[in-house]
């Protein structure tokens, strides 16, 4: 009997899961319920973290016409039309989400992100204060605040706003970067190589802080320590051509020749526009010419 009874059992579990789809669609992500606006929202985002903007459009669109008052689901539409380059369909996005919900931040934010794309520096930082405004522990707004400034020219302000998204977020190797690029604009080297010295710090692998830092370095005229990090760039990335184009030039300074045109031949074959007037000076010096 409990064989039976058992039996029993497992056939309605079965039957239970085999009617499991009837209500909702099967995807390639998993079970969605075509009335689920949030579940779309969900799966746009999905694909467009995986760089399938048209797909994620799509579903946001779908989560859109499920719930028109949808404001996340519009804005997650805007950054997608922006990753896509269509600025301006994205900048209504983000204004409709706005207008659905005025104190939704991300929206200011991610509005802010398009109107920087697009050069409006002015406008960027204005959706940026306002995020901030809405939002005052918003690392992100801070620091993309902050190149909107640095845009401008405004080192100044640039610095205190990596500074304030480093005070929310002390791990924020960005942010770091970032207040290294300012602080080497305004000549500060020193302040510059200890922010690029803290991304590596708490990223090892980031390319660009050590190309980064061997340029302020080379401005110092420590050539051997900028050597020595353009290489290592190099090895972490071996096509961040701009590396071998900076450790070419340190070691021409450094009277190293032999080591010259190989590294100007590798920058150039990966895209690098090598500037005129350092060819010249290769090919015109005496025991250069390659």
């Amino acid at each position: 009997m409990r064989k039976y009874i058992l039996s029993i059992l497992i056939l309605l579990l079965i039957a239970t899961i085999g009617c499991a789809p009837t209500a909702v669609e099967k995807t390639k992500e998993g079970y969605l319920n075509p009335k689920d606006a949030g579940a779309y929202n969900h799966r746009g985002i999905a694909y467009d973290e995986k760089g399938q903007h048209d797909k994620a459009i799509a579903d946001f669109a779908k989560a859109i016409e499920l719930n028109p008052k949808y404001a996340e689901a519009y804005s997650n539409r805007g950054i997608a039309y922006g990753e896509k380059g269509q600025f301006d369909q994205a900048i209504s996005d983000h204004s409709k989400a706005i207008e659905i919900n005025p104190r939704l931040a991300g929206a200011y934010y991610n509005r802010g992100n398009v109107y920087k794309d697009k050069g409006q520096y002015d406008k960027a930082i204005s959706d940026y204060s306002k995020a901030i405004e809405l939002n005052p522990k918003y690392a992100d707004g801070y620091n993309n605040r902050g190149n909107a400034y640095d845009e401008k020219g405004q080192y100044d302000k640039a610095i205190a706003d990596y500074t304030k998204a480093i005070e929310i977020t002390p791990k924020f190797a960005e942010a770091y970067n970032n207040r290294g690029d300012a602080y080497a604009e305004k000549g500060q080297y020193d302040k510059a190589i200890y922010d690029y010295s803290k991304v590596i710090e708490l990223n090892p692998k980031d390319s660009d802080a050590y190309n980064n830092r061997g340029l302020v370095l080379s401005y110092k005229g420590d050539y051997d320590q900028s050597i020595a990090d353009f290489t290592k760039a190099i090895e972490i990335n071996p096509n961040l051509a701009s590396a071998y184009n900076n450790r070419a030039v340190a070691c021409y300074i450094k009277g190293e020749y032999d080591k010259v045109w190989d590294d100007v031949r590798k920058a150039q074959s990966l895209g690098f526009q090598v500037h005129p007037e350092f060819l010249k000076a290769l090919r015109e010096d005496p025991g250069k010419q390659k």
